[in-house]
């Protein structure tokens, strides 16, 4: 069986849990900005041990994706040996951005714990409303243009997959 067809866990944690892991999230966002980050930070648990920490690194690495949740998803893939996070909590400072939350959604994540909402994250300079609110715009409305062209040999990638017999499912 893959880790994507597996029932997860269902970790039982308790306020005081919950108020541990945001405490160490704020306190890792806190030290982002110190560190000349972003203000975000995020923490990995699984069975009540913390198994990847991320910080925001996108204006300090120059990197759009190195969102605090992204780089702890990262990291705790790379620790358990796995792009599933089935049986984890995503402990971060401040609700997930549209990116965040696809990205906690691709690895499974049982759970997001979050401390800030998206109101404080917009009085603090980041408004994600935008992004939200464009998800729900029909794409000729976009300011960025997506183009769908498709050439003959569009779905090779796919057909190559689906021929692929020991291929990880995910």
């Amino acid at each position: 069986m893959t880790s994507a067809n597996r029932t997860p866990p269902h970790e039982s944690s308790t306020r005081s849990d919950d108020a541990r892991w945001l405490a160490a999230a704020v306190d890792l966002a806190t030290e982002s900005v110190a560190e000349g980050g972003g203000p975000f930070g995020a923490v990995i648990v699984r069975n009540g041990v913390a198994v990847a920490v991320g910080q925001n690194r996108v204006t300090r690495d120059n990197d759009p994706t190195a969102h605090a949740e992204v780089i702890a998803i990262r990291s705790a893939c790379q620790v358990i040996g796995d792009f599933s996070l089935f049986g984890h909590t995503l402990y971060t400072s401040c609700e997930p951005c549209p990116l965040c939350l696809s990205a906690a959604l691709w690895a499974r994540v049982d759970r997001v714990v979050y401390a800030a909402d998206r109101e404080d994250a917009a009085r603090g300079g980041f408004d994600d409303r935008e992004f939200y609110e464009l998800f729900a715009t029909p794409r000729t409305e976009w300011p960025m243009v997506i183009d769908p062209v498709r050439p003959d040999n569009a779905f090779a990638p796919f057909a190559a997959w689906n021929a692929e017999a020991d291929r990880v499912r995910y």
